[in-house]
């Protein structure tokens, strides 16, 4: 079975229609399958669903799809960073399903693994609670989240080969993996593609069997989704401060 596909738009093709749910693995803007979202934009297909842990920023990644008004519904945990975003949430214009962010990567591993639903403490007697089943263990009061399985998967990886086997790399690994898992096709980009065997079976994250077609990317502009600096002191002497004399 042939898994590599010369670009994004071939590799989604036939696979993308409106009203259909979407996993879209990274965090932020680290580990996002940015060129097959662009793809995903320019297929103009609407009213997504989109399950990611966030929607990047303005502009970038799913940022974009906001922007074309592609996207009815987001699952996420956290949509800070996206002004957008927030601007079509609160103007009534997008459905927000918000999720703690380790319930939404249990409900994602939950539908990866078969698992139809689950208890969890976490979010009982919050709005997270409201509208689902809870029950007592042990004492203990627990609410239902139901697992997540999507009609696609888009993933990135750092290194892929052609059988499909994937490897992430550092935090870059984020939700992938475990959305690799949980859709009836996954589609992957991946910076190096490389032959089988040539990725120590001990390191690949997401085997083959998951992965239906891939694609290798270059590995494009790494994005900082905010930077974070220290204020420089004026009074730091010149050398500590690069300045010195040689």
């Amino acid at each position: 079975m042939r898994k590599v596909y010369k670009g994004p738009t071939e590799a989604l093709a036939g696979l993308l229609r409106d009203n259909m749910m979407i996993m879209c693995g990274g965090f932020g803007l680290c580990g996002i399958p940015d060129e097959l979202i662009d793809a995903v934009q320019a297929s103009g297909v609407k009213g997504l669903t989109i399950v990611s842990n966030n929607a990047g920023i303005d502009g970038v990644g799913l940022g974009k799809l906001l922007e074309t008004r592609q996207v009815a519904k987001m699952i996420s945990s956290y949509v800070g960073e996206n002004k957008e975003f927030a601007r079509q949430y609160l103007g009534g214009e997008l459905e927000i399903e918000f999720n703690p962010q380790g319930t939404l990567a249990e409900r994602i591993r939950a539908g990866g693994a078969g698992i139809p639903a689950f208890f969890t403490k976490t979010g009982f007697g919050t709005k997270v609670a409201e509208g689902k089943e809870t029950r007592q263990f042990d004492g203990e009061d627990y609410v239902m989240e139901r697992g997540l399985f999507a009609d696609l998967a888009i993933v990135h990886a750092h290194t892929g080969d052609t059988e499909g086997n994937l490897r992430y790399r550092m935090t870059a690994r984020n939700f992938n993996p475990m959305m690799a898992t949980a859709a009836k096709v996954t589609v992957a980009q991946v910076e190096h593609l490389v032959q089988p065997g040539e990725i120590d079976p001990d390191t690949i994250h997401t085997p083959g069997i998951f992965v239906k077609r891939i694609i290798a990317v270059n590995t494009g502009e790494k994005r900082i989704e905010q930077r974070t600096t220290r204020k420089r002191n004026d009074a730091t002497p010149a050398a500590a401060a690069g300045g010195g004399t040689h």
